[in-house]
């Protein structure tokens, strides 16, 4: 087994309700297939079951198993959970899957390539090397002679012999129609020796293991020659009038236009204008008007659909007259004819309940009986005349078809002119066999009730145009044979298989018995006539032939006009090579771009990783020059043509093939029917006259032997990539090339699509710009005239035209050729190196193939990249070179240069904005004709290259950017150089590997440096992922996907965003400042998010960095930088608050009631989560502002311990925070009233609930202030919040709880506060606060809804019942009993507060509610100013949204979805196993989306906010720290 970095792993997303039953999957024996769950089955117990065999057993297509899931990160979510196959076995397989009471919500199909091996050594032929050849098995003449005519498909080159069937043929002799399926065809045993199976078995190994060749045959399900012995003994196995009566109209019809044909034949209707020979259109209207006035009336089609109305009519009186009531008829449509299933003329019926039931008489008296009578008469008269018009337009389509079928076979140019009609060449041909001696029309009729005779009436095979081929044709409900639609073969009988083999046994087995005998001793199969062979018959059939050979080649031409009705047929059937033809092209340009169409990728195309989407793909083609069944070339074309279109053929990237005949020149169709002449022998010294013979000589056989030896090689040597250059008209290029060596193959192919004798061809060919340099000319090859002989059909052997021959030299030097004048080299630039080319005689039917490498400095520098490229993968070992002179920044591999540095450096080496990266004089690199980078780091350009890279697309503008010129290249490696340390060191490394880069051509940079990117992105992620905590180490993608954030939002920028820290703290980082000079400081700071709030003094917020900072810093194990920022920001405080907007502390601004609560609240979590956590209590804290009043200080002048200062904080808001802030007015705040400007909190002594606030300010994290003079919203804040928020009220509870349990053990030396009330000092303690938060929660906050609720003030203003209220005393009372998910924070930090029951009711509420697909609705959609819809630009009239006033009042945020989740989880389990367990559910599906959200967001982050139902927000931050923080929270909780 691989290694599992080599193993190829493609990876299927599961999605619910998703049938991918059309769409084809196509893997290789070896592969790994991963089924894993998309987003909307995330967190559901899903099961994948497949009839893919356990190892050893045997394939059943009905044994489905169970796949067992795997999930290597644990339980925290389903991002990387699995389940899988190892695939080994060929074949087609079914998967599906279910969850809960769905057993079956999507599935599809997976088709799993054979590997075909030839020679002694028993050698992989890869399928894309196949060269095949077809044979009409009828011309090779006797078995001991097959050997000399198929050596000409060896002499050829061709690797693979297509041989039509070898049994016994049918008596018109078409390769198709089959008399004994089981019998070898007596016709190829020599004289006195009878051959057989085994005979042919030991050719068939022969030319596999000394000539290399494999070899297929047809197997044909759909019908059996007519005169077959075993369909006369076992006529239950087509279509006969007693098994599919449905058929009797149409039979009548036929043998009515057999007797017609007699008639035209012997004259009897020359006098009404329908001669025997039919020349004209005026005897093409005879045929219609003897078919209306004289056939149609006769034989009364009509009659088979009707009822007979009299004898109803006489049963419904009957039942009136005895008083019979009708059986209960709902659900039964009105009165309607019912068919006879047995079809006899009148024999339909109708439902007497639904008669009785329509017409009802007035009385029972025998008047009103008739009457009720009468009007049932009308009825079914009506309901006749309805089926009569039906009938009436099955005729006219059946005058057409037989009208239209005349013109083809007597009248049309391209049809067989068949002459006279007679017995022989019928007017039609027959649709039905009539094995019984002439008789007239009315003695055939009276068979009709003779089931011994009717049994032998068998319907003939055909194909309908346009049909669906998913319709069994002769089936019921079809009415094909009726309306003459098909066009039939008269030699053959449909075989009728039923459902299953309990509905035909003899045919089934016999059938099976066939299929075993063929792939016994052939190595594939071609499906015959596949699209309308019952798919169900050909699948079980299949299944046999794969029992008998695991590795069977199968092929199919299918005609259904639909890749994704096609898509039904390759996945049900396993086919592996779908037939397509070069002779459907209509001119070169088509033909160039079906060599596109069907296999490979372009040049320079991307490196893809091992493991990756399994992406749906087209069937793999043999794309063949011509097929045996088609129209010869030489008369569509010109004979001139052939080599070049083969030429074209042979380039592409699949399997390819001919038909014998073609490479000789044959100027007719070989007749699969009519052809009874042998194929030629080879004979290497034959003369181009022969007689019999073929050698090198004939034909185009040299031209086809290069050709073909050149597709295997390339196939065989990786030459996967594909490039189609139209040069003009007439002229095709085709690129083969090679990723891992670089080597190019280049076919220029002039076609003659017209005769030259009758087209004028220009000899003016335009020059060629061949990048690269020519190593040599693989061949060149004319087609050219020899004069004085011409061609003569051979009566006894299948002979070519002598008078075109090859010329052809292979494998010269550029010099020697004849094609090419001459060959410069126009441009050697440091990376291009290009040779023009100009032609000589590149006539109408000239090909000319190049070798083409890089020039050599560039082939070396590609080799050495690829060798530098190995630290990251080996599959770069192919092509690679050691570098004899390894650049001194290349001697470490990369990983050891990433491993010095800190999460702070990968910050820079992987994101940064653009607002970041300008502070330090740059920016983000913009790409001209599209768009900005989202990074400057790494991270910008894998976003872009992550949509690139898979689909090819190398026509993007940031393709395009790199290969023009290097400034995208330098971009990356010298903004990196230009930092300082293992930074620049990691800058210096991708120079050096840019600089082998610059030197290679241009086309293949994208690639490359896609490589190196790639490389280098992943050593930084293992690096990351190193530095960060074991849960982040150990977990799923998701897991680490969200610990990206806490890399993006935490930065060091050029100026300190943080205030220092008192200097005898450990752990803390310095710089000499880029501005000063002098040393500094330089701790992370956490942007709040990006890109809008990410540099300068809107960088660092303090509610944001508290609400982000357990879930992004304490997480993921930055333990010492979250303690930096906790002691920054515990130097800021003042009047007992810290600041929301921090402005590096100076600027900052103490306008918020709650950010200081989050802040405490994150203390307790580092104390909680950090081993020895309590230590920061008692770490200095160097004050900036030691009084309310005093002016920043220095840092180091006033340092107290950390627990003194939350002493300061809760003994402040014990005592009551009063003040204005500084600098009041449009300064500071340009929307906001003045009576905003004043800030006021407290402890309320009643309740211990932290109030404060006024309705002109608003303190919570809902703080959108109204910025609209014309909706006169401007200075309003439209959510004040004012009173006791609920959020701060579980905050301060989660505080003073913990500061009791730390006094407690002599960790807090504060017990309570002294505070000044009514003039006294008192002491208040913790305790007693605690207690009062407690008793007092739930009186205050829950909304019962009873009646007589003594705890509910305001009863009017309730409209949602059993919900917490937002707040508690606020100065619009109704504000309070406003639905908003803020109740769900006080869960998470209190659970204590809540009774269970409650808490459940509440966050049911919520769920149904506010839940988004991404965020929280903040505000209740029954809220009468709802609004989810957020528009920062609108400025209207509207108070409630102008200029984004909505901002909270119904947008979804983010970050609530966390701590509703985490609620979810806390409570569902206090409630039980059941109850947890579909909340852990809820919670997986919910999370699944962020997950889908954060794969495919080119920010790779989680945003602010979204507009209702999840819908995108122009406005939101795009990634939001505390957006992904929280979600990360759920999944540590989970």
């Amino acid at each position: 087994m691989l290694p599992q970095h080599m193993r190829q792993i493609r990876v299927l997303l599961l999605n619910d309700k998703e049938n991918l039953e059309r769409t084809l999957f196509r893997l290789d024996q070896g592969f790994e297939l991963q089924f894993r769950l998309g987003p909307s089955l995330q967190g559901k117990n899903v099961t994948v079951l497949t009839n893919y065999p356990a190892e050893g057993a045997r394939f059943e297509r009905s044994n489905f198993q169970v796949l067992q899931w795997n999930n290597p990160a644990g339980r925290e979510d389903d991002s990387d959970k699995y389940c899988y196959l190892d695939l080994k076995v060929a074949g087609s397989y079914q998967f599906y899957f279910g969850h809960g009471d769905t057993k079956r919500s999507g599935g599809g199909y997976i088709v799993v390539d054979p590997v075909l091996r030839v020679g002694a050594d028993n050698h992989v032929v890869p399928l894309d090397c196949i060269t095949i050849q077809t044979y009409l098995s009828k011309c090779l003449g006797r078995l001991d002679e097959w050997s000399d005519r198929l050596r000409v498909s060896k002499e050829s080159g061709y690797n693979m012999v297509h041989l039509t069937p070898l049994q016994t043929l049918g008596e018109s002799r078409s390769c198709y129609s089959l008399a004994d399926q089981l019998s070898f065809n007596p016709e190829f045993s020599a004289k006195g020796r009878k051959s057989g199976w085994t005979d042919v078995g030991a050719l068939v190994e022969k030319l596999r293991k000394e000539w290399n060749m494999l070899c297929i045959t047809d197997v044909v399900y759909n019908h059996t020659a007519s005169n077959s012995v075993w369909i006369k003994e076992h006529p239950e196995c087509g279509y006969n009038l007693v098994n599919s009566p449905h058929l009797r109209p149409a039979w009548v019809l036929d043998r009515a236009i057999f007797h017609l044909t007699t008639r035209i034949a012997d004259g009897r209707y020359t006098a009404k204008g329908l001669p025997a020979n039919i020349t004209n259109e005026a005897h093409l209207n005879g045929i219609r008007s003897v078919l209306w006035q004289d056939l149609y009336p006769q034989i009364k089609l009509w009659e088979f659909f009707q009822v007979n109305v009299d004898h109803i009519v006489e049963r419904f009186r009957t039942l009136l007259q005895n008083g019979t009531k009708p059986a209960n008829i709902e659900g039964k449509e009105g009165l309607k004819i019912i068919q006879d299933p047995h079809y006899c003329r009148y024999g339909s019926t109708v439902d007497m309940d639904c008669a009785l039931h329509t017409f009802v008489p007035r009385s029972s008296s025998p008047g009103h009986i008739e009457e009720c009578c009468g009007w049932l008469t009308q009825r079914l008269n009506e309901l006749n005349g309805e089926q009569y018009h039906i009938v009436h337009q099955h005729q006219e389509q059946a005058a057409n078809c037989i009208v239209g079928n005349v013109v083809y076979e007597r009248l049309a140019d391209h049809g067989p002119k068949l002459g006279p009609v007679s017995r022989k060449h019928p007017l039609v041909t027959r649709y039905f066999t009539f094995p019984f001696k002439e008789m007239t029309l009315d003695q055939e009729m009276q068979l009709l009730n003779q089931p011994d005779k009717i049994c032998n009436f068998l319907a003939h095979n055909g194909w309908v145009m346009g049909d669906d081929p998913l319709r069994n044709f002769a089936e019921p409900g079809s009415n094909v044979y009726l309306r003459r639609e098909l066009i039939c073969w008269g030699d053959s009988v449909k075989l009728r298989y039923g459902n299953g083999p309990g509905d035909c046994p003899y045919l089934w087995s016999h059938m099976q018995k066939y299929t075993e005998i063929t792939a016994k001793y052939f190595h594939g199969v071609r499906l015959d006539n596949c699209h309308s062979t019952p798919i169900h018959v050909a699948e079980a059939m299949l299944d046999a032939a794969r029992a008998v050979r695991p590795n069977l080649y199968v092929i199919a031409e299918l005609f259904t006009g639909s890749e994704l009705v096609d898509n039904v047929f390759v996945n049900r059937l396993g086919i592996t090579s779908l037939i397509r033809e070069a002779m459907s092209a209509w001119d070169s340009h088509e033909e160039g771009r079906l060599v596109y169409r069907y296999g490979g990728e372009p040049v320079g195309a991307f490196v893809q990783p091992s493991l990756r989407p399994l992406v749906p793909s087209i069937a793999h083609a043999m794309f063949l020059d011509v097929t045996h069944d088609n129209e010869c070339p030489i008369q569509l074309r010109s004979a001139l043509d052939s080599l070049p279109s083969s030429a074209i053929v042979s380039m592409a990237s699949c399997a390819t093939g001919s038909t014998r005949g073609y490479d000789e020149l044959v100027p007719h169709q070989i007749s699969v029917v009519k052809e009874e002449r042998v194929y030629s022998k080879w004979n290497s010294s034959a003369s181009t006259t022969s007689t019999g013979q073929v050698s090198v000589q004939t034909g185009i056989i040299a031209g086809k032997q290069a050709l073909n030896h050149l597709h295997q090689e390339l196939a065989a040597q990786g030459f996967i990539q594909v490039y189609v250059d139209q040069v003009d008209a007439d002229i095709v290029a085709i690129t083969r090339h090679c990723p891992s060596t670089h080597q190019s193959v280049v076919s220029v192919c002039r076609t003659a699509f017209w005769n030259p004798k009758n087209h004028e061809y220009h000899n003016n060919v335009p020059p060629m710009f061949i990048p690269g340099k020519i190593e040599e000319v693989v061949l060149e090859a004319r087609t050219v005239e020899r004069h004085g002989v011409n061609y003569t059909k051979d009566e006894k052997y299948i002979n070519g035209m002598p008078e075109y021959t090859v010329e052809i030299k292979e494998h010269i030097p550029l010099q020697e050729s004849t094609v090419v004048e001459q060959a410069g080299v126009t441009s050697k630039g440091r990376s291009e190196f290009v040779q023009e080319i100009t032609f000589r005689k590149l006539t109408p039917g000239s090909v000319i193939a190049f070798r083409v490498s890089l020039d050599p400095k560039a082939q070396k520098l590609v080799g050495v990249l690829r060798h530098h490229l190995t630290q990251f993968s080996p599959k770069y070992k192919k092509g690679s070179i050691m570098d004899t002179n390894v650049p001194s920044a290349l001697q470490k591999p990369l990983a050891q240069l990433m491993s010095k540095l800190t999460l702070a450096d990968l910050n820079i080496l992987l994101f940064r904005c653009d607002s970041e990266e300008q502070e330090d004089g740059g920016g983000c690199y913009g790409i001209p004709g599209w768009e900005a980078l989202k990074y400057a780091g790494l991270q910008g350009l894998m976003s872009v290259f992550a949509h690139v890279r898979p689909n090819n697309d190398l026509g993007h503008p940031l393709c395009a950017n790199l290969r023009q010129g290097d400034w995208l290249i330098d971009y990356v490696s010298n903004r990196l150089i230009h930092r300082e340390g293992p930074l620049a060191q990691v800058g210096q490394w991708l120079a050096a590997m840019f600089d082998y880069l610059k030197h290679i051509p241009r086309y293949l940079i994208p690639c490359y440096y896609d490589a190196i990117l790639v490389g280098t992105y992943n050593t930084a992620l293992d690096a990351t992922y190193k530095l960060m905590s074991n849960f982040i180490q150990n977990g799923s993608t998701f897991v680490r996907l969200l610990a990206l954030g806490s890399i993006q939002m935490c930065g060091i920028g050029r100026f300190p965003a943080l205030p220092p820290v008192a200097s005898a703290i450990e752990g803390v980082p310095y710089r000499v400042s880029p501005i000063s000079g002098h040393k500094e400081q330089c701790c992370v700071s956490l942007a709040a998010g990006l890109p809008h709030f990410s540099s300068g003094i809107f960088r660092c917020w303090g509610r944001d960095t508290f609400i982000a900072l357990r879930g992004l810093m304490l997480l993921t194990g930055r333990h010492i930088e979250a303690r930096n920022m906790i002691l920054a920001f515990a130097g800021t405080l003042r009047h007992g608050l810290i600041p929301n907007l921090l402005g590096e502390g100076r600027c900052a601004r103490f306008n918020c009631r709650d950010a200081v609560w989050w802040w405490l609240q994150c203390i307790q979590d580092y104390a909680t989560h950090v081993p020895q956590g309590c230590e920061i209590l008692r770490c200095p804290v160097t004050r900036m502002y030691p009084t309310d009043d005093s002016e920043p200080q220095k840092p180091g002048d006033v340092e107290q311990p950390l627990y003194d200062v939350i002493q300061e904080a809760l003994q402040r808001h014990l005592e009551g925070i009063s003040f204005r802030e500084r600098n009041a007015g449009p300064k500071i705040d340009m929307h906001m009233r003045d009576e905003g400007f004043n800030v006021f909190a407290k402890a309320d002594p009643a309740t211990g609930f932290v109030s404060g606030g006024n309705r002109f300010n608003c303190g919570t994290w809902m703080d959108k202030m109204g910025e609209s003079e014309r909706a006169r919203n401007k200075g309003m804040p439209a959510t004040p919040r004012d009173g006791a928020a609920v959020e701060i009220v579980g905050l301060s509870k989660s505080t003073v709880r913990w500061v009791v349990e730390l006094h407690k053990k002599g960790l807090f030396p504060y017990d309570g506060a002294r505070v000044h009330r009514d003039g006294k000092e008192v002491f208040i303690s913790y305790a007693k606060w605690n207690s009062q938060i407690q008793q007092s929660f739930e009186a205050g906050f829950w909304v019962s809804g009873e009646p007589n609720d003594p705890n509910e003030k305001h009863p009017d203003l309730v409209h949602k019942i059993s919900i917490y209220k937002d707040s508690y005393g606020a100065s619009s009372p109704w504000c309070d009993y406003q639905l908003r998910p803020n109740f769900t924070i006080a869960m998470v930090v209190a659970p204590e507060l809540f009774t269970v029951e409650k808490a459940w009711k509440a966050l049911e509420v919520a769920e149904k509610k506010l839940l988004g697909p991404l965020g929280m609705k903040t505000l209740d959609p029954d809220d009468m100013v709802y609004c989810g819809v957020y528009d920062n630009a609108l400025d209207n009239d509207n108070y409630n949204v102008a200029r984004g006033f909505n901002y909270h009042q119904g947008p979804e945020w983010l970050w609530p979805v966390g701590y509703f989740l985490r609620a979810k989880l806390y409570f569902a389990k206090k409630l039980g196993k059941e109850a947890y367990s579909k909340t852990v559910t809820l919670v997986k599906n919910v999370l699944s989306k962020h997950f889908t959200h954060l794969e495919r967001s080119p920010w790779k982050g989680l945003p602010e906010l979204t507009n209702e139902n999840g819908q995108y927000c122009p406005f939101s931050c795009e990634t939001q720290a505390w957006s992904v923080a929280t979600v990360l929270e759920v999944l540590y909780d989970l």
